[in-house]
């Protein structure tokens, strides 16, 4: 069983897309992070950066003591070894997907999410800012869509864990101030994974865990989230 210790965030999202698209059982443990929970010392064991997701392996391959894990790519590469999805096993292919997903939690995700905070959250518009990192948004799109002419998928023809790092950063694309048509491949790309079966499972299960709850406009939360 794979407890998920989750808020639906994209870095949340990676990981039920990858949970849904396999039969493996796992249960949903939330972590509201507009409530501070994500600070609670249990929490804290698990994931020490006090960042969501984390999940803990009660079953672990090895056949000992539960495993936890911590960093949605970190994550995703656990459950792919684990259920041998998702990943490739040849050397080659597997370095191109391990590449891609790097590309995602180093630059995708951060730059993406600076971009959301200086747009949307920020307590004052700093415009030098808010130019910085949609430049840099539109420069990844462009990186990601240029990629993407060579496959169907980021690694290539097959759907990996990379695309699952990858696209719950993307939903927010008209936030970021992105017109998908300005990027013919990755709105390809976008609208397959979209569409898939697991994809609006794993959507759906975070809405029901969110429902009408918007921490962002509270104060209270906005310090738990930015630790003003």
């Amino acid at each position: 069983m794979i407890e998920l210790h989750y808020w639906p965030t994209p870095n949340g999202h990676k990981i039920t897309l990858f949970l849904e698209e396999t039969a493996l059982p796992y249960m949903i443990k939330p972590v509201n992070i507009g409530k501070g929970e994500q600070f609670e010392p249990a929490f804290l064991k698990i994931s020490p950066n006090n960042r969501m997701p984390a999940i803990v392996d009660t079953a672990p391959a090895d056949g000992g003591e539960p495993i936890s894990v911590f960093e949605s790519g970190a994550i995703l590469q656990y459950l792919a070894k684990k259920t041998g999805r998702f990943l490739p096993a040849d050397v080659r292919g597997q370095t191109t997907v391990m590449e891609w997903l790097f590309w995602q939690v180093g630059g995708l995700g951060p730059m993406l999410g600076q971009n959301h905070h200086f747009n949307r959250y920020a307590p004052e518009k700093i415009p030098y800012a808010i130019d910085r990192y949609e430049r840099e948004t539109r420069r990844l799109y462009g990186v990601l869509d240029k990629r993407l002419t060579e496959g169907e998928f980021i690694a290539g023809k097959d759907y990996s864990i990379a695309d699952m790092a990858a696209y719950p950063w993307t939903v927010s694309y008209e936030d970021q101030g992105i017109n998908l048509d300005e990027f013919p491949q990755v709105k390809r790309w976008f609208t397959h994974i979209r569409d898939r079966e697991a994809t609006k499972r794993a959507y759906a299960i975070g809405d029901t865990i969110k429902g009408k709850m918007d921490a962002r406009t509270d104060e209270e939360a906005r310090r738990n989230l930015f630790q003003r």
